[in-house]
């Protein structure tokens, strides 16, 4: 009982610290992901009764919160997207998927086997839970709220890229399961993979949100011409198109992460001026920062209570590259001939910001299939997010500031 009415005071107080920190930090070179860290890893040093934090000791627990909070960031981010789906409109964000962040697992996963000396099958779930940037710790790096007008090149192409590659990582998660299975023929495992892993359940995914989006576009603005809906309930909304569009897709085994976008982004784009849109943002913004809160306190004491023992030099070698040389190198290179140029390309370069997106891949795939050293393959994926709070948490509202300045765009607004 002392340790539940202990968690209980703990939430409340992260409740209001979501409420009032984006505010207070707004002009500071700091982010509220990294105090969450700090106060997470400060709890867990003081003698207080407070659950065990280590995702190596409760990995389904690990795996649904850190399931569900993507989740709930996906909606929030199809939500806020003003822009309507085009291919030439939205090419910097699909080739920041299909050719930025496949390099990068590529290119890490080599290093992770050679300099590392990782086997394969975890160098490349490493690679593929590495290279996705975080739809739910790039807050401050992406698109204001819907009809917002703070919608810039750099914001959009990181908001986007956000929403679509944590689907898109998902083959090659499943690549890396598959080969922890040696019993099975290479080219019958590559076969299955292409097929089922890749085009099945990427074209389902695109599929079940397409058809979800419409159905629930008919519900959220047809209806009400019929029955009426109050707007206290349009949050529910947004939380319904969270848990149908995954819960349908996942049960015919297509990639849920990527239906949840795609559905966001299809009822954004009917009636775009739409109250709805606003409120649904709202409702799946709130929830979001609570699950954050909740999840980095946990991830600053799970940093607290030993996660990152196993870390060798090469390991924090091949995180600090990955940060600071392999996203920014490759990001660089592949926005070649795309019209963005200078600090607009630097910009997007930099900031695939690593998060709980990455630990979602590791505690799903763990559960899975048996991997080599799953402490150490903790130690690697914790120190690399650990470094991309701090480091892109630190730089984030800076380096905005100045492309705003430079291109004279105003200052974005806080709550």
């Amino acid at each position: 009982m002392e340790s539940y009415n202990l968690w209980l005071i703990i939430v409340a107080l992260a409740i209001l610290a979501v409420a009032w920190l984006p505010s207070l930090l707004k002009d500071y070179a700091l982010s509220y992901p990294i105090l969450f860290v700090l106060g997470g890893w400060v709890l867990y040093k003081l003698p207080l009764p407070l659950p065990d934090p280590s995702p190596l000791d409760h990995p389904e627990l690990t795996t649904h919160l850190t399931e569900l909070c993507v989740t709930v960031a996906l909606t929030g981010t199809g939500l806020k997207i003003d822009r309507r789906f085009s291919w030439r409109g939205w090419r910097l964000p699909l080739r920041l998927i299909w050719l930025t962040m496949v390099v990068t697992i590529i290119l890490f996963t080599g290093l992770a086997w050679g300099l590392g000396n990782w086997d394969f099958p975890t160098a490349l779930l490493l690679g593929a839970s590495l290279a996705p940037t975080d739809p739910v710790l790039a807050g401050d790096v992406q698109v204001g709220d819907p009809n917002e007008g703070q919608e810039d090149v750099v914001r959009f192409a990181l908001t986007a890229e956000a929403g679509m590659n944590d689907g898109m990582a998902f083959p090659f998660v499943y690549l890396a399961i598959a080969a922890v299975q040696p019993t099975i023929p290479l080219a019958q495992t590559l076969t299955h993979w292409a097929l089922f892993d890749l085009l099945y359940r990427v074209g389902l995914g695109v599929l079940a949100g397409w058809l979800t989006g419409r159905l629930l576009s008919y519900m959220i603005f047809e209806l009400p011409q019929r029955i009426s809906i109050k707007s206290t309930a349009y949050g529910f909304v947004a939380l319904s198109i969270t848990l149908i569009s995954y819960g349908l897709t996942e049960l015919f085994h297509g990639y849920g992460f990527l239906a949840v976008f795609i559905a966001a982004i299809t009822v954004r784009n009917r009636e775009r001026t739409h109250e709805y849109h606003t409120y649904m943002h709202a409702f799946s913004d709130q929830i979001e920062r609570l699950l954050v809160a909740l999840l980095l306190i946990l991830f600053g004491g799970a940093i607290g209570s030993g996660l990152l023992h196993a870390l060798t030099f090469p390991d924090a070698v091949l995180g600090l590259l990955l940060v600071f040389a392999i996203r920014p190198l490759i990001g660089w290179l592949t926005l070649a001939r795309t019209g963005v140029r200078g600090l607009k390309r630097w910009t997007i370069a930099s900031f695939g910001i690593r998060g709980i997106g990455s630990l979602f891949y590791i505690a799903f795939a763990l559960q899975k299939a048996q991997f080599m050293n799953p402490e150490r393959i903790w130690a690697l994926t914790g120190w690399t997010v650990l470094l991309s709070v701090f480091v892109h948490g630190i730089l984030s509202t800076p380096v905005m500031n100045r492309l705003d300045r430079r291109f004279r765009r105003p200052a974005r607004p806080h709550e």
